[in-house]
């Protein structure tokens, strides 16, 4: 039985302004399904009469099925930042996997998905669009996680063990900020260089220095929302790059904006409300 997930998301910006906007809420999976799955999320929003609603997510290292009236589709990896304009009212559910953990599913090459969004049904045939209208008309969140997860379990592959390396490898790049190499990554777990490329590229639709990078950000992007004053340098610092400038010139090739200027549009949004 899925279970409410209580900390916070990473990787939303401005996320303060999109409390205001949207609700989002999101399950932790049941036991079997929780080797492949990362969480269960839901997007509801009512805008009647408002100005439309851009919303901004750093991109992670995972493979989304998102159900949507008439629009249900997968997503590979999105190695550029993701906006999606909310109008009106509507409600989006999805499935996050985790990194790896799309690829039992489907046997296949996960970096076919990478920047592409495909439509369910070219994967997993005429059930899409029964389980698409199911879970949007249930009437509440528990409902829908319960009805995903039948139908995850009517296709539950067997446990792959490189999913669990996998997740290992992304586990210690977000806990130790000195693991900023591939080649660190690789003799902590004993593969070589090329080895891990191939198991990334495979499983995962992205290289380690990606994830690296991308994991490096999100963090960047959660203290300079939760921060109204901060020592760029010593934040740069504390994330492993070298010097600051590297650490912008990334942080403003994912954000679209500098750190300085992103930390003032959120202290600007959040003196608004």
């Amino acid at each position: 039985m899925a279970e409410l997930k209580k900390e916070n998301p990473r990787g939303i910006l401005n996320p303060n302004k999109g409390k205001e906007k949207f609700k989002l809420v999101r399950y932790v999976p049941s036991e079997d399904i929780a080797f492949f799955v990362e969480h269960f999320w839901i997007v509801e929003w009512d805008l009647s009469g408002n100005d439309p609603f851009v919303s901004e997510t750093l991109p992670h290292p995972c493979v989304h099925i998102v159900f949507e009236k008439e629009r249900s589709y997968v997503i590979g990896v999105t190695k550029e930042k993701f906006s999606r304009t909310l109008v009106d009212k509507g409600i989006v559910f999805g499935i996050k996997f985790k990194p790896g953990g799309f690829y039992p599913f489907v046997k296949k090459s996960v970096s076919s998905f990478t920047n592409r969004l495909i439509d369910l049904t070219d994967i997993f045939g005429g059930r899409s669009d029964s389980i698409e209208k199911t879970i949007l008309n249930l009437s509440s969140y528990d409902e829908m996680t319960a009805c995903a997860e039948k139908f995850l379990h009517e296709i539950l592959p067997e446990r792959d063990e490189n999913v669990v390396m996998i997740n290992k490898i992304a586990e210690r790049i977000i806990a130790d900020r000195k693991t900023i190499r591939v080649d660190d990554l690789a003799d902590l777990f004993q593969l070589n260089k090329r080895q891990l490329q191939r198991l990334f590229n495979e499983y995962v639709g992205i290289n380690p220095k990606w994830m690296i990078k991308r994991y490096r950000l999100h963090e960047a992007a959660e203290r300079l929302a939760g921060t109204a004053n901060i020592d760029l340098t010593k934040l740069a610092i504390d994330l492993g790059y070298y010097d600051q400038a590297h650490f912008i010139k990334d942080f403003k090739s994912i954000v679209g904006k500098p750190p300085e200027q992103y930390a003032k549009q959120i202290t600007a949004n959040s003196q608004k409300g």
